[in-house]
């Protein structure tokens, strides 16, 4: 041991276990073990548990043998406690994964997700179509409309799986540790993670990210973020989160979900702008090339440090992802069936049944395919802006429902493949018993008797053929995002006019529309809500009064309702999957009375078409196809 300080090897040891960097190893700690094993020669034994594997054993085999100062004593006693708790049986309780709720699938023994291929050859291209532009590569601000794809370029602290409802495993974050109430959480990151240039990922780069997302970020991820109470790096691999008044069940695995950008590149640039430059990144794959609002394409990181982690193992297999855009969905198909798009999901029934009829499907070159899954569908409707009459009067709206044929849509528009939606959670557990939802009656007769009915309720008659008011005529726009939705617009305005009721349908590009949206500048419009099978603080930018009166989110009918308000909060802090799922579906029931949308239709089936040598595996998971865990078969090209 040298003369003057404790050897590399304790040096690096006390840091560990003391959290300390190694120049602030405490130097009367360090006096006291040089003097005890000068007085006693014992350099032998000091070096012998200090190398040993067996640590614990021999420090304790040590101080037993030793006449030792009682400070010295003390402190290799307290080294000891501290070593068991940092060994694996110490731990060996401890969660590999974060759920929201029970104990997570996976374990640190499992090598590979259950829905891969941890074979899976890496190697070729693929090219997906996308509809519309983009204007920026940085998918957390509100400005602009980001690329698609870019999920493949920034890591998060901890990866989600798509065969529970929601767990989290070790990504950036090789281990975290969680109150048992779930106000804090504390993150160790991994010391192997890394940026696209080389740089580590640190505890700086995590608090940057936090701070910026808290400020700039997506909606949601203000709100969240903005329950932490404090904030800090405790090393330089660690950061602690200690959460405020108003956090839940879900708050630590948001948290969790964090993308980490970097620190290096982002300080001093503007984070709410858009922007075609690339950043500093970290995901399995780096932006190879754009071109702006047409084209973007991927290239896979051939050294990325966590190709081999749990969640990642057997995914990411292509060695460069494109997507291609167009100016609608019809080029697009045309585009899959010359070849020019690799893989295309369907979300046309109609199209499904009667399109996909060309040669390289007939002669094998290309294949399609119905999966089933088990994830919550969209939640598709006409919806109402209630902010605006008619559609602030739930009778208008109950009319309206009665007067959408969806028997003959299906029938004739889609044939036959759908079914009606009856949930705001449709193809889930999560959905109200069928039977506690009050539906239409289901003769076309008495449907038009029922809403002329509630018409004439509402003060809406009929004067020369026309539905009137007060002198004036009953008259709205639908608003639509795509062409394809036309079809289905028009059998509802025909429906209506049977009713006296005039109909102006119009379609905007997405940039236009998305617009309006933002600015709840609509009538009716046919649009959807995503939900998954772990529902949580969306929710409440879903249906609540307060993002009902702030822009771009997701209230789109306007709801205000205080009982909605307190059932939309208390999905968040349900304790159990148990207590989630009745909660969820109080408030479906309770959204799905208040008529705030004619429901439309769901398959609980992925289209998808895609031409050879693609491949993919023979498991699906609950949530339906995870495209980045197919591959190429390249001796098939």
């Amino acid at each position: 041991m040298n003369s003057k300080n404790p050897s590399r090897p304790l040096r690096t040891f006390l840091c560990v276990n003391l959290f300390l960097e190694p120049k602030q190893v405490h130097a009367k700690t360090a006096k006291l073990l040089r003097k005890e094993t000068q007085r006693k020669k014992e350099k032998k034994i000091y070096k012998s548990f200090i190398s040993s594997k067996n640590l614990i054993s021999q420090l304790l085999n040590y101080i037993s043998a030793q006449t030792l100062s009682r400070p010295l004593r003390t402190f290799l006693c307290a080294l000891c406690v501290n070593l068991f708790l940092l060994t694996p049986q110490a731990h060996a309780d401890t969660p590999y994964g974060l759920a929201m709720h029970g104990a997570p699938k996976y374990t640190a023994a499992d090598t590979h997700l259950s829905y891969v291929n941890p074979d899976a050859p890496k190697g070729g291209a693929i090219t997906h179509g996308a509809i519309g532009t983009f204007d920026t590569v940085n998918p957390y601000a509100i400005k602009g409309k980001a690329a698609q794809g870019l999920n493949l370029v920034y890591d998060r602290l901890m990866a989600r799986v798509w065969d529970e409802p929601f767990t989290m495993y070790p990504l950036i974050a090789q281990r975290v540790e969680v109150a048992d109430d779930r106000s804090a959480i504390t993150f160790h990151i991994n010391p192997k993670a890394r940026f696209h240039d080389g740089s580590p990922i640190t505890a700086d780069d995590v608090l940057f990210s936090f701070e910026t997302l808290k400020t700039s970020g997506r909606p949601n991820m203000r709100r969240i973020y903005k329950l932490v109470s404090n904030a800090e790096k405790t090393a330089p691999l660690t950061v602690h989160f200690a959460l405020g008044p108003g956090f839940d069940q879900e708050t630590v695995m948001i948290l969790a979900m964090m993308p980490v950008l970097s620190k290096t590149y982002w300080e001093g640039r503007s984070f709410d702008s858009t922007t075609l430059s690339p950043p500093i990144l970290n995901g399995p794959y780096r932006i190879a090339k754009i071109d702006p609002g047409r084209r973007i394409t991927y290239e896979r990181v051939a050294d990325y440090w966590a190709a081999d982690l749990l969640p990642n193992k057997g995914l990411y297999n292509f060695d460069r992802v494109t997507y291609d855009y167009y100016r609608d969905d019809g080029v697009a198909f045309e585009a899959f069936k010359s070849g020019d798009i690799d893989l295309r999901r369907e979300f046309d029934a109609g199209k499904w049944a009667s399109a996909y009829d060309f040669p390289a499907l007939n002669d094998g070159r290309a294949v399609k395919e119905n999966i089933k899954h088990s994830r919550p569908e969209k939640a598709r409707g006409f919806i109402f802006n209630t902010r605006r009459a008619p559609f602030d009067d739930i009778r208008v709206r109950r009319a309206f429902d009665f007067l959408f044929d969806f028997d003959w849509a299906n029938k004739n528009l889609f044939h036959g493949q759908y079914r009606r939606i009856n949930s705001y959670f449709p193809n889930s557990e999560l959905a109200a018993p069928y039977e506690a939802i009050q539906m239409a009656p289901q003769t076309t007769r008495q449907k038009m008797r029922d809403a002329d009915a509630l018409l004439k309720a509402a003060g809406w008659s009929v004067e020369n053929g026309k539905r009137v008011k007060d002198g004036a005529a009953l008259k709205f726009e639908i608003l639509l995002d795509a062409p394809a939705h036309e079809k289905i617009a028009l059998h509802f305005k025909r429906s209506l006019e049977k009713m006296g009721i005039n109909v102006l349908i119009r379609v905007l590009d997405s940039a236009a529309y998305r617009g309006r949206m933002n600015d709840y500048d609509f009538d009716m419009t046919l649009y959807h809500w995503s939900n998954s099978l772990s529902p949580g603080t969306e929710q409440m930018l879903y249906w609540t009064c307060e993002a009902a009166n702030a822009p771009a989110r997701w209230n789109f009918p306007g709801i205000c309702d205080p009982e909605i308000d307190a059932l939309a909060a208390s999905i968040a802090r349900a304790k159990t999957r148990k207590a989630l799922v009745r909660q969820t579906q109080r408030l479906d029931e309770k959204l799905m009375a208040g008529k705030y949308m004619i429901p439309l239709y769901y398959s609980g089936e992925d289209y998808v078409s895609y031409w050879h040598p693609i491949n993919r595996p023979s498991a699906t998971p609950i949530y339906g196809i995870v495209l980045e865990s197919w591959w190429m078969d390249q001796g098939k090209q």
